[in-house]
């Protein structure tokens, strides 16, 4: 069966125009061609008006100190903390989180394992895994980091012993994006399930074409025919890609709808 039969059409939009800083520190190059729904375009992606409007966004650590891009495939962002300051022990539900020291000293305590960085030193925290930081010294402490994915509840609290606290749906506005108030909570919660349903059709398209393509590509793999394997793989792919612009889809939503679903 012809991929084509298997594969709903999407139509993607381009960012709004790239806006950005004149210092240079850190490039954040936004996707060509990132889904959203347009009623979030303004809100899943962070730009802010510089002096420089032309071409695409840069960001400086030492003016920038904020979110500089928030999406549901990332959430990055400078941070600076004071001499003392310290963060919850915290972990994600299901994101990476990256730390790369910019300025300063500062001590992180992942899983259980303490190690002290300076510039230009990287650390990493996985999914599930408690962390926190404390800065060292008398100096502030400037760093870059970024999750991904970023879907609320993004930040799990942890008890000093490790232990699991309740989830924080953190307000938008905790991530420097402000919601959009105008769209009801009801046609939120409308709208995830419209999302939820497309990537449920998407998905049970691409098992049926994983699993007739799948066999293809074995059986091809087996009597050394390159070109029948490289169009089964070609066939597999075009039936998975839909499913991860569905997933980042429905995370856009989600993201809008959840820190609003308060009594």
């Amino acid at each position: 069966m012809s991929i084509e039969n298997y594969v709903t059409a999407f139509s993607f939009h381009r960012n709004p125009e790239p806006v950005g800083n004149p210092l240079t520190a850190l490039c954040l190059l936004q996707p060509p061609n990132q889904i959203f729904l347009p009623f979030f375009r303004k809100n899943g992606i962070i730009l802010y008006k510089g002096r420089n409007s032309m071409g695409f966004p840069v960001y400086d650590y030492r003016t920038d100190i904020r979110n500089v891009l928030v999406t549901p495939q990332i959430r990055s962002r400078f941070l600076k903390m004071e001499p003392g300051q310290s963060a919850q022990l915290h972990s994600h539900d299901l994101g990476h989180e990256i730390f790369l020291i910019l300025e300063g000293r500062v001590e992180f305590t992942i899983d259980g394992e303490t190690e002290e960085l300076g510039p230009g030193q990287m650390c990493v925290a996985l999914v599930d895994e408690p962390h926190s930081v404390r800065v060292l010294g008398d100096e502030p402490m400037t760093m870059y980091l970024s999750v991904t994915p970023h879907i609320h509840p993004t930040h799990t609290p942890r008890a000093d012993s490790g232990e699991r606290l309740p989830h924080n749906f953190a307000s938008a506005r905790a991530y420097d994006v402000e919601p959009d108030v105008q769209i009801s909570v009801s046609e939120l919660v409308t709208r995830q399930i419209h999302a939820s349903q497309l990537l449920a059709e998407l998905t049970e398209t691409c098992a049926a074409v994983q699993q007739e393509m799948g066999a293809q590509l074995t059986e091809a793999l087996a009597s050394g025919d390159t070109a029948a394997a490289e169009a089964a793989r070609k066939a597999m792919w075009e039936a998975l890609y839909p499913v991860y612009r569905a997933v980042s889809e429905l995370g856009d939503v989600w993201n809008a709808l959840a820190p609003r679903a308060t009594p």
